[in-house]
Parts: structure tokens; sequence; C-alpha cells
């Protein structure tokens, strides 16, 4: 009989089912690491594996041309990567990228879909999940669309700091100027208001949160409309 590995980390998703399921479930893993802005899926690509993070973070970013990209989705502990295999679909939908080192469960496709179909709690938990994942796309869409880029940069780290589970972490202007969808101008811009109001400090890339609440007044309306909706679909 396989045992369940020692894992580093927990991720919600799993934890949320019960014992026998997750446990079975966790046998049939292999934890994986995973380094800074590794890129695990391209846009297209056949999922062979999904991943369900427990230190990592991976960035959903979706090509908009030759020369621009947008963050549409952070995964964390609290989710999954490869949702198309719940609509029957088999192809990633976004570029998945790394944006906080650590590490992850992987699970092989195969296996992931005859757990699916096996396991009514763990299929019912994911639907959930998605309709959130959805819900949280297209309030960031809005988001983009709508707010300044401090509000915007204070909500993203306010969504990083939640799922690195720590105040601190690395992520340079180049790499938000990619998340965000906006130029390094800006992004240096929106670091030194929220740097000269004291809520975080900023250099050579390490970010620390020095006022969470001063953060969440400065971030926009989605950082809570999006935490609320996972707290009452998910719990």
């Amino acid at each position: 009989m396989s045992s369940a590995p020692v894992v580093i980390g927990t991720n919600h998703l799993l934890t949320a089912l019960p014992r026998n399921d997750y446990e079975q479930l966790l046998a049939s893993c292999v934890e994986t690491e995973f380094v800074f802005a590794e890129m695990v899926y391209r846009a297209g690509e056949l999922i062979s594996h999904i991943y369900f993070p427990t230190t990592s973070i991976i960035s959903l970013v979706t090509p908009i041309d030759r020369n621009h990209n947008l963050e549409v989705g952070l995964i964390g502990n609290e989710g999954m990567f490869g949702l198309p295999l719940i609509l029957s679909v088999n192809v990633a939908s976004y570029n998945a990228v790394v944006q906080g080192a650590g590490r992850a469960l992987r699970l092989s496709t195969p296996v992931f879909l005859h757990e699916l179909e096996r396991n009514a709690a763990f299929k019912q938990e994911l639907k959930r999940y998605l309709y959130v994942v959805m819900s949280q796309i297209a309030q960031t869409a809005g988001c983009n669309r709508f707010h300044v880029v401090e509000a915007r940069l204070a909500r993203w780290l306010l969504m990083t700091q939640d799922r690195a589970q720590s105040d601190q972490f690395h992520v340079t202007h180049v790499f938000l100027a990619y998340m965000l969808g906006v130029r390094r101008v800006g992004i240096t811009k929106a670091a030194n208001s929220l740097q000269n109001k004291a809520l975080i400090s900023y250099k050579r890339g390490d970010i620390k949160i020095l006022d969470r609440t001063g953060l969440e007044a400065a971030s926009c309306e989605c950082y809570r409309t999006e935490k609320a909706l996972y707290e009452r679909i998910l719990g």
C-alpha cells in the first residue's frame, strides 16, 4: 500500500476534503519545486499535469500581442492550476508563470480525471472553485480597465501576501510591469508612492509590507470583493 507523501505547506482545496479522500488523493501526488519566473505552461499547450500549490504562487497571464501580456488570475495554496480539465478541455487557457518560488503537489491528468469521476466531494469542491475563479477573472478585467495603477498595485501586493503567507517577498519592477500590463515607469511611480506613505518598503526587488491596514485602504474595492467571494463560496 502506498503512503501519502510528507508535504511542506498545505493546499486548502485538498485539506477541505474528507480525511479518507484527502489521504487517497495525496498518495497519488508528487511534490515538486518551482523557481521564480518559471513558465509552467504556455497558452494552448496540452495539460499533462495539474498543480496544487502549497508554498508557491502561480500567475495566470493572457498574451495580448507580441509585446503585451496581462495577469488575469493568481493561484496560491487556496487553489489549483488545471481547471480547463473540469470542462473537458485539455489545453491551457493562459500562460502559467511562477510568481512565487516554492512547492506544489503535482497530479497527472489521467489520475486527476479518474479522481474527478470517482470522488464526488472532490468534484464538488473544484466546481465551486471554478465559479470563484471565473468571477475573479471578470473582476480583474474591470479592475484593469477602471482603477489607477497605485490601487491595482496595492491590491496585487495584498493578494500576493495572502498567498505567500509572509510580509516579505521578492519581485522586480520589470515583473510587476509584466503582470499589471503597464509601463515600468508606472510601477516605479506607484511603488514609490506606497513607500512614501510608509505602507511598504521596496529595495532591489525585495518588498516588505509595513502597514497592511493602510495598504488595504490604498487598494481598490476589488481586493475585498474577491476575498469575500472566496470565503462565501469556499469558506
